[in-house]
């Protein structure tokens, strides 16, 4: 799980990360106690998202409102952790019976629940190296994972600010991965921060 808090704040309120990380995780969790591994840019992560995408939407048909690529590995020359982002809008996240079983026959584990940040779930997957995102679609949060992700599509200054940062945070050892996102969060702030203002 990764929510910089430049993207929309940190849901945890006064918890440290160790609290808040065994509040909100569903089964067992293991600290990550190393340096964060940055791939470079695949072009195969594009392909890996499109097969990803294929069974969230036979699992859910019409109930996937939106299913979009995000994150590091959706950004072009961006090197990345090796797990494809996706972000699924749902009717209402917190309805959990409405998609979870249907996800979890498609092979999809819930692994976080976060009723307190945009009723926020991460599922993954034992196959795939992936995280699926799920929100209510029209959530903000939807909107400010795109529009940083669009952001540093097209701006290419944008993007090597954001990886020599990511780089030198990744070299460095973490207890969590939660850690390595926390500390991203003055630099996705303001990347964002430009990006919503530029917007009309």
């Amino acid at each position: 799980m990764e929510f910089p808090g430049g993207k929309g704040g940190s849901p945890r309120a006064d918890a440290t990360t160790e609290e808040y990380l065994a509040a909100v995780t569903v089964g067992p969790r293991e600290p990550l106690n190393s340096t964060i591994y940055l791939a470079p840019y695949d072009p195969e992560w594009r392909s890996e998202f499109e097969r990803v995408a294929h069974r969230v939407r036979a699992a859910l048909a019409d109930k996937a409102l939106l299913l979009e690529h995000v994150g590091s590995t959706s950004v072009p020359e961006l090197a990345a952790k090796p797990i494809v982002d996706m972000v699924l809008g749902v009717a209402d996240s917190a309805d959990e019976p409405a998609y979870a079983p249907l996800l979890a026959q498609h092979g999809f584990v819930l692994r976080i629940r976060e009723p307190a940040w945009f009723e926020h779930r991460l599922f993954k997957h034992p196959e795939v190296d992936c995280h699926l995102h799920v929100f209510s679609v029209g959530c903000d949060e939807i909107g400010r994972m795109l529009t940083f992700r669009d952001w540093l599509r097209t701006h290419d200054d944008e993007r090597q600010r954001y990886e020599n940062v990511k780089r030198d945070l990744a070299s460095r050892t973490w207890r969590h991965t939660q850690n390595y996102a926390d500390a991203k969060s003055a630099i996705v702030g303001e990347i964002l921060g430009r990006a919503l203002a530029a917007q009309p």
